[in-house]
């Protein structure tokens, strides 16, 4: 063991005589390191957020979302962002929907983008569209009034439930509920407050409205269809044959015989989760990959480093030679500051990439964003032995060429 410490001190006491030299590969180990360590915080971070956005929605609930046929994905918000407007899925699917056993409750839905205005005072929202079911179904916290109900659906009542933020903007510390506002000229009565609600995957909860599906079909769209429907599932047990019910029923009344054609995606939160989960899985490692390429090319100046220092300590190798070192203590001693080298690197990397993963926390969190921070210790014991392993990788060569050198030589060359 004293051994062992006498040549880690006297690979540092080497290194300190290139201060800059060292220093700078020092950096480059850490960077790569820290990278490592953020990428990884960073994709847990995100899988985290996700996931718990995810479980605002039962696990008894089965979602149809319409989308693009022959084309899957993730369904009719991915093919808005394209431009694509799909109208398959109709009213009348969704009446027949409701008929299958074991359905318990649903709501319908469609997405709009609209100005509101109360008294001179405009402000552009986001519509939600929801069928009055909709808080049976996924958690719609109220702060005042309530949620409308399924006859002023059925009536085509014109109601409105304000998010908080846009409640503030329009009436400040006035009470809303009861008070009209006007959406595209026509006037809503509002029903109800939502509580104040932060962000879910980058979007304001609070700067969006609700009215009821059939109002903003009647009154605003003129149309009959929808973007999706949310099922609750009475028994719980049976949500897969829900979904394969759900699935045999859109494809028999929209002519369908191939699935691979469909126009619609069923899915439980089950398989959302598992699909989320997969992507994110998915992005962290290719991030990691990433981050690890710099790590390698830091391996590549510690070849680079150590190759020259080899260059500059012939003699005193040659020297060491002389006087009795063995080949094996001169391999040990390059190999030594080579490790010394990444652990340090790999030391400061780990303490710079919890450091900037909490910043990101920090931030994410000012900005409203469910985020947690999570550097897991076997993320910070890869990394570490991952630096180990570079270190002795890339230093293997020049400390071998090092040991073979032949002493006479050696001290020849100097003088």
């Amino acid at each position: 063991m004293n051994k062992i410490f006498n040549q880690i001190k006297l690979a540092f006491d080497s290194l300190m005589r290139q201060k800059s030299r060292t220093i700078l590969t020092i950096i480059a180990v850490a960077i790569g390191i820290g990278s490592l360590i953020v990428m990884i915080s960073a994709g847990d971070g995100l899988k985290g957020m996700v996931l718990s956005e995810l479980e605002v929605y039962g696990s008894d609930m089965v979602n149809v979302e319409v989308r693009v046929p022959e084309k899957g994905g993730m369904g009719s918000g991915a093919d808005m962002v394209q431009g694509v407007i799909i109208t398959t899925l109709k009213n009348s699917d969704v009446d027949e929907i409701r008929k299958l056993d074991n359905v318990e409750a649903l709501f319908t839905y469609v997405i709009g983008q609209e100005a509101i205005k109360y008294q001179g005072e405009a402000k552009s929202v986001m519509i939600f569209g929801y069928g009055a079911e909709a808080p049976l179904i996924e958690n719609i916290p109220i702060e005042y009034g309530r949620f409308y109900t399924v006859e002023e659906e059925e009536s085509i009542s014109p109601v409105i439930v304000l998010g908080s933020k846009i409640k503030d903007d329009l009436f400040g510390e006035d009470d809303a509920v009861g008070k009209n506002v006007y959406v595209r000229g026509k006037s809503f009565r509002v029903v109800g407050v939502l509580e104040e609600r932060g962000a879910t995957f980058g979007m304001s909860m609070d700067s969006m409205v609700y009215i009821p599906t059939k109002v903003m079909q009647k009154k605003m769209l003129g149309t009959d269809y929808v973007m999706g429907v949310s099922v609750k599932v009475g028994d719980d047990s049976k949500i897969n044959q829900v979904k394969e019910e759900l699935q045999a029923l859109l494809m028999e009344r929209h002519d369908i015989t191939d699935p691979e054609k469909n126009d619609f995606e069923v899915m439980t939160m089950d398989d959302a989760k598992g699909m989320m989960n997969t992507v994110l899985t998915s992005i962290t490692a290719l991030l990691v990959v990433i981050s690890a390429v710099s790590l390698l090319v830091g391996g590549v100046g510690i070849t680079n480093i150590m190759y020259v220092s080899v260059i500059e300590r012939t003699f005193e190798i040659g020297l060491r030679r002389a006087v009795g070192a063995k080949r094996e203590d001169i391999l040990y001693q390059f190999i030594y500051e080579a490790g010394v080298l990444t652990f340090l690197g790999g030391l400061i990397g780990v303490i710079g990439g919890i450091l900037v993963s909490f910043l990101i926390y920090i931030a994410a969190v000012s900005f409203g964003i469910n985020w947690s921070f999570a550097v897991s210790p076997l993320s910070v014991i890869l990394s570490l032995l991952f630096s180990g392993f570079i270190g002795i990788f890339f230093g293997v060569y020049p400390a071998k060429k090092a040991s073979n050198m032949d002493p006479i030589n050696a001290l020849r060359q100097e003088n």
